[in-house]
């Protein structure tokens, strides 16, 4: 398995979109791109959502490459956020909510660059604005955001944002999907 770490936007979407996709063997919500608090502790959700701690809502995926490349992780990354919007996607804005790729080494450095610019001279209006970035670290989430949109549905939020996020992933990348059980 190899690991993946993106933020893009808010991760109770991007678990529930990431754990559809086949090859994926885990996703975990949780928070990268700024430093441990004092103490060394993690950092907390209220931290994280004042922007002082420079941490992004950010998803760890654990994926098998003979099933899926971290190129085609990218792709479904990519087209199912905004990745031309600063520090925001739709209502929810902040610097937790900009969009990332923390690469683990060299080549996925360099996919992730090089995928950036395919998609902007072919599929976007706007610039991409997406930080690619070395790994440094990622905390894991607290349990109670952990598989939300699976324990929480019928919660507006799940209603009206994740819901059609995942209607487009089944639309655009139907045949990467996990069959249902």
């Amino acid at each position: 398995m190899e690991t993946a770490t993106l933020a893009g936007g808010c991760f109770w979407c991007t678990e529930a979109i990431f754990k559809r996709l086949r090859g994926v063997g885990s996703v975990i919500p949780g928070y990268s791109g700024g430093d441990p608090p004092a103490g060394g502790e993690n950092p907390t959700y209220e931290q994280v959502s004042s922007g002082e701690s420079g941490h992004a809502e950010s998803i760890q995926i654990k994926f098998d490459p003979k099933v899926i490349s971290f190129e085609k992780i990218l792709e479904v990354f990519f087209k199912t956020h905004d990745p031309t919007t600063k520090n925001r996607q739709g209502d929810d804005v902040g610097c937790q909510y900009r969009s990332m790729v923390f690469y683990h080494d060299e080549k996925q450095k360099k996919t992730a660059e090089g995928l950036v610019k395919k998609l902007n001279q072919e599929s976007y209006s706007g610039k991409i604005v997406t930080q690619i970035i070395p790994y440094k670290n990622f905390f894991e989430a607290e349990d109670y955001h952990k598989e939300y949109y699976e324990k929480n549905r019928n919660a507006g939020y799940c209603r009206t944002i994740i819901d059609p996020k995942i209607q487009k992933f089944y639309k655009e990348f139907g045949e990467l999907a996990k069959e249902e059980n």
